[in-house]
């Protein structure tokens, strides 16, 4: 692994980490707060609408001060964090919540960003595993959630505890070795160089609407579709974050394995397995799918930053594409709704598998090279 990843891979997992726990809060949140479902869902949606400005500021922000900025958002995350605790209304939960958009958004871009310095400078792969540790942590994080709610533990203290890991992550930064000063610029002109970040950050879209998708939706394929039980189709979720793990672990593993590879991989996994997945039928279809498509697509977006990181010294490229990329967990829920009112939820979750055919058009139109 590398010591000199170590305190990246922290932040990343005490990132995921709340993000698990909060997945796991909610239903106390709900209740705590007295809000009917429409207004939990306007608070929620004020994570995205504060991340994504955020992240195009972060991007201009953190150049050529990565590990200092990176420490700054992440403290700043963990202060956003405990300020949800004290709130007591879905109108404050809301506004809250646009701050932790904002935060974690920033830390999205920072992390990535001296991630993608931190390989340039020490010749060491760094994104796969630093992006592993995410959905770990997600997995760890949202049954111990669960079982702490269960022994009598209030949302207020998994709050705090979540926050002060995220702090904590934040204190291993400055043993992060970086050289001096403002990166060369390098790598592609403007134009260019915003035309591959669109592409990129297309791309990378693409699989994060299937990710956001399978997070928000799987628990309710297998309940409402397929019979399950809720013990079992709320493991749908984890089945796919473990995969997306495993995946990213194997290509970490894999060095010679480019991103064309990855581009054929994740296109048809991801078809293959969004198909079998809606489809399939069964419960076992469909957690088989959902795990198919983790691992193909688990390695496409760090991968996909790595070369950002290697082609644009700036760091440009990389908050960039990570800025554009973020617009799919947007995109979504809206899609998936339009996409369920016409084909039901089956049909929708499969025809969400299309949104990797580009990966395979990347694959045939990139020449083959050694990444």
């Amino acid at each position: 692994m590398g010591e000199r990843g170590i305190p990246l891979i922290a932040v990343s997992a005490a990132w995921g980490g709340f993000w698990g726990s909060w997945s796991a809060l909610l239903p106390a949140i709900k209740d705590q707060l007295g809000a009917s479902p429409a207004e939990l869902g306007l608070a929620l949606s004020a994570v995205p609408v504060g991340a994504i400005p955020a992240m195009a500021v972060a991007g201009r922000l953190t150049r050529g001060r990565e590990r200092t900025a990176l420490i700054a958002v992440t403290v700043a995350f963990a202060l956003s964090v405990v300020a949800i605790a004290p709130v007591s209304s879905p109108m404050a939960l809301g506004l809250t919540l646009l701050l932790v958009g904002m935060t974690s958004g920033a830390l999205d871009v920072a992390l990535n960003m001296t991630t993608g310095r931190a390989e340039r400078e020490h010749g060491r792969r760094l994104f796969q595993q630093v992006h592993a540790a995410f959905p770990f942590a997600v997995i760890v994080a949202a049954p111990a959630t669960g079982l702490a709610r269960s022994l009598g533990v209030g949302a207020g203290t998994v709050l705090v505890v979540a926050a002060a890991l995220v702090l904590a992550s934040s204190a291993s930064l400055p043993a992060l070795r970086l050289g001096r000063g403002l990166p060369a610029t390098g790598g592609a002109g403007g134009r260019r160089r915003w035309t591959a970040a669109i592409v990129l950050g297309a791309l990378t879209a693409c699989a994060l609407i299937i990710e956001n998708s399978i997070e928000q939706w799987s628990v309710l394929l297998l309940e409402d579709h397929r019979g399950a039980s809720a013990l079992v189709s709320s493991a749908a979720p984890a089945v796919y974050m473990a995969a997306l793990t495993v995946g990213r672990i194997a290509a970490q593993a894999l060095p010679r394995l480019t991103l064309r590879t990855f581009y054929l991989v994740g296109g048809v996994g991801g078809l293959a397995g969004m198909a079998l997945a809606g489809l399939g039928g069964s419960v076992l279809a469909s957690m088989a799918g959902f795990a198919l498509a983790g691992l193909a697509l688990g390695p496409l977006v760090p991968a996909v930053l790595s070369r950002a990181a290697a082609d644009d010294a700036s760091g440009v490229l990389v908050s960039t594409v990570s800025a554009i990329s973020y617009t799919g967990f947007v995109i979504s829920p809206l899609l998936v709704a339009a996409l369920t009112s016409r084909l039901g939820l089956p049909g929708a979750l499969a025809a969400l598998g299309l949104l990797a055919v580009p990966l395979v058009g990347r694959y045939l139109a990139e020449r083959p090279s050694p990444d």
